[in-house]
Formats: C-alpha cells, structure tokens, sequence
C-alpha cells in the first residue's frame, strides 16, 4: 500500500478498503510493542489531534497507579495493514502524551528518537541521520523453560539443530548444519530458505525495503533478513514491523522465533550491527579521503561511540543474555576499537563499496534484544557528541586480533563484562545523552534502577543449572 500522509488520506483508506478495527499500537518502556483496537468507525479526524486514553500505570516502567492517565496520538505515516488478522484491519503507531498538558511524554521511547531527529537537525550538522540495522535471530521448533523454588531449566530443539544428527527422526534426513557452519550452505541443509522468503516478502508488502535474506552461522535455526537504511524514526518503527512479521510467520508454520542474543551454548549469538551516516540534503557527511575513505566529521563520531560505549551499552546490549554473546577471545566484537575489516573491533568500515553514497561505519556491539528508539538514539547521540567535541578515535585496529601478544591486546578497551557494569558505565557517563533535552535524567534513572531491580538482582538470586554441576559434591 502507499504510505497515507494525513488523517483525511487514512480516513479515506479505511472506507476504500472497508478496514473494521483500527490497532494502535506504542512502544513500552523495556522494548515490547503493547497495542489496543477500536472498531473503524470510532477513529476520527480529531483522533490525531486529542488522542484516545489507556491505563499508563500498567506499562512497564511507565506511570504510577495515582497518576496513570496517557493519550496515544496515531502518526498517519505509519498506517499499514496487519497481514496475520482474520479481520480487515489497519495498524498505526503512535505517540504517547500526559492528557493534562499535552506534552510528550518523556519516557516515550519513540519520543526520544524524534527527539534525537530534532536535536542533530537543530545544531546544524545534518538533516538526516540514516540507520541500517542487521538483525539476526534464531527460528527453533520447540522451546521450553521454567524457574521454580526446586528446579530451573530450558529446553530448546530445532530440527536444524545439529545435535540432532543422532535422533530418531522416521527418517532422520541427516541435513544439518554443522556447528558455526550455517553460513550459507544451501538447501537441503538451509531447511529455512521458504520461510524466511515469506518474511522478507511480507515486509516488504507492508513498505519495510528489504536487500537480503539469508541462513546465519549457528546452527538450529539462525538467520538474518537485512532491511534497507531509512531515517532513524522510520527505521526503529521498521524494526518493530520486523520483529512483528518474523515472530507470526514463524507461527503460521509451528515454528517459534527468538531475538535473544545467546540462546545456545558454544555456539554463534545473535547481534544487531547498526550501520549510520549522516546526510545533509543529498551529501553524504561521512564519505572523505582519510581512513578507509571516511570524512573528518565520521572519525569524530568513531571517536564518540568508542568513548561512549560502555554507557551505550546499557540500552544497545541491555539484557543479562546480552553479555553471554560479549565474551572476550571469541568473534564478538568487544574491542573498543575500529576497522576497516577487522570483525572483532567493536566499529567496522564496511569495504563492499567505495562509493559515497555508501560510506558509512557500523557499531557492531548492539544485539536485537535492544528497545530500537533507545538504541538508535544513543549511537546518534554519541556520534554527535564525537563530532561537536572532535574526540580522536585513535589508531585503527587494523592487525588480526587474535596473534596479538598478550601486552599489546591489553592495551585495547574492552567491552563491559555484564549488564550491571553497563548501567554502571551508564550512571558514570549520560551527560552526552541529555543534550537536547533527549534523554531526560528520569529516563536514565528509571532505565538503571528496573534494570537492575527486575533483570540483574532477579538473575542473581536464582541458582544456574551449571552451578549443580561445579558444586553439588563439594
């Protein structure tokens, strides 16, 4: 469908195309997308304008119980219709508001990423921050887990999974990927290739551009479809359709996704490497004659998201799981250092091409279990802060990490080890983040202390499974 630009133009989708319910749907404070319907003729012209209430309290993270009133304002341009709902029905996200005064609510996350728009448009530097994310995820058949006062356990099986080879399957087929072998053999062993085809397909139906999909390294199931760079509102939004898509065409063939970024033991995790560049008008900021073709202005923000990263950590690796894919010696990119090509560094220059139009550096530490508006906006936020403080990134790491000697790899910054010592990092280092008036100095302190309340002291107190095997006989 064409994208719908106004209230009137959706009004008049709506009885074109006899849509029944309206969904609208926000964003909440962890990074679930939360939703409610209206029958279609309850939507209004002044619904854009004076917005529909609904219990705040009830979201995480969100309003107390004594002052829970929000609005949520539909955004016309973001008007699609749901592909999985037995009714005619058109999605819309929306905008969060206080219903007293009007004003954005603050711990919106889409809020902030307008917010963070405004701000680098305001100071002069860009028009235009573009954001191209790659998600991966894993796409199991089955997956169990419970925590109880005498037992805590999961399970999870793929019919790619390799340690299948040996089951009894009537008949075991024998088509599976071997361990960090699962990029890109092709079918019988790539079982996956139709489903993913359906998702990218049906994203693209509903205005998400697509460049690729394809079968990732682990085994049991990992896969990545690459959505084409968009501003960085549009694309968080995007990304909310992707997670949306992925899950229920997974559904529709049995099939269960998961966007952890460590759901398997000993073998590939799950990252989420966020390309940017910055625009102004049709020139591309970040395109120059220095380092693997980049500009002055792109080795500034290098030098922002490097100071920064253990604070963008927080909200770009910002589960407990996170940091089970962060682990040093492996191919996870947790030096605090940039390349043109080594995977390892924690910013990379992509080298495919030389043009202009495509010069622009990726933030490889992000996985997709991250609330998209948060972390789109603190990688923005941090660049920017690059460029305005003109923050020299240092050396590239261009040597191959892993025959580094000893002395010399410990001269390289190292990721933070855990989610606490990410919201430590956090708590050192936001002053960048509030600049603006993006992130607010409630949405950091909120951010640290349910993290910490209802993640990383919630995980701490409960045994490992693997703790029975280290110390039960002791």
């Amino acid at each position: 469908m064409k994208e719908l630009k106004t209230p009137t133009e959706v009004l008049d989708f709506i009885a074109a195309e006899g849509i029944k319910v309206v969904d609208l749907r926000f964003m909440d404070f962890p990074g679930m997308w939360q939703h409610f319907s209206i029958p279609a003729h309850e939507l209004e012209e002044s619904t854009f304008t004076e917005g529909l209430g609904f219990d705040g309290s009830s979201i995480r993270g969100w309003q107390a119980i004594n002052e829970s009133d929000m609005l949520v304002k539909p955004v016309p341009e973001t008007a699609f219709v749901d592909p999985f709902f037995e009714h005619p029905t058109l999605v819309m996200v929306c905008n969060i508001c206080d219903p007293s005064t009007g004003i954005d609510y603050s711990r919106d996350p889409r809020n902030i990423a307008r917010k963070a728009e405004q701000y680098v448009q305001s100071l002069g530097l860009a028009d235009t921050a573009f954001i191209g994310p790659e998600a991966e995820f894993f796409l199991f058949d089955d997956i169990r887990f419970g925590q109880d006062v005498n037992h805590g356990f999961y399970f999870i099986d793929s019919v790619e999974g390799r340690w299948n080879t040996g089951r009894e399957e009537n008949p075991n087929l024998g088509y599976k990927p071997r361990y960090k072998e699962g990029y890109f053999p092709v079918p019988p062993t790539d079982s996956q290739q139709d489903i993913r085809s359906e998702m990218m397909l049906l994203l693209e139906d509903m205005g998400v551009a697509i460049e690729a999909q394809h079968h990732e390294v682990a085994s049991g199931g990992q896969a990545e479809i690459d959505m084409r760079f968009s501003p960085l509102v549009r694309m968080a939004d995007n990304m909310l359709k992707y997670k949306y898509v992925i899950k229920n065409v997974a559904r529709r063939h049995n099939k269960t996704v998961t966007f952890m970024p460590k759901p398997l033991f000993n073998d590939n995790g799950s990252g989420m490497h966020v390309h940017l560049s910055l625009w102004k008008g049709k020139t591309n900021l970040f395109a120059g004659d220095g380092y693997a073709g980049l500009s002055q202005d792109a080795m500034y923000a290098i030098g922002g998201i490097l100071k920064h990263a253990p604070a963008l950590l927080a909200f770009c690796c910002p589960t407990t799981n996170s940091y089970k894919r962060l682990v040093p010696g492996f191919e996870a990119p947790v030096n605090l250092a940039y390349s043109q090509r080594n995977r390892s560094a924690s910013v990379r220059i992509p080298m495919y091409s030389h043009s202009a139009k495509s010069k622009r550096f990726e933030f490889r530490c992000p996985d997709p279990s991250a609330n998209p508006y948060l972390c789109f906006s603190a990688i923005l936020m941090a660049a920017i802060d690059g460029i305005v403080n003109k923050i020299d990134p240092g050396q590239p790491l261009d040597k191959d990490i892993y025959d580094l000697p000893p002395e010399e790899l410990a001269k390289v910054p190292k990721t933070p080890g855990s989610l606490e010592a990410a919201l430590d990092a956090l708590a050192a280092d936001h002053d960048f983040l509030l600049k603006g008036d993006v992130f607010t100095p409630d949405v950091i302190e909120t951010w640290i202390r349910y993290k910490k309340t209802n993640e990383v002291n919630a995980l701490a107190l409960r045994p490992h499974p693997w703790e029975f095997a280290l110390y039960y006989d002791v």
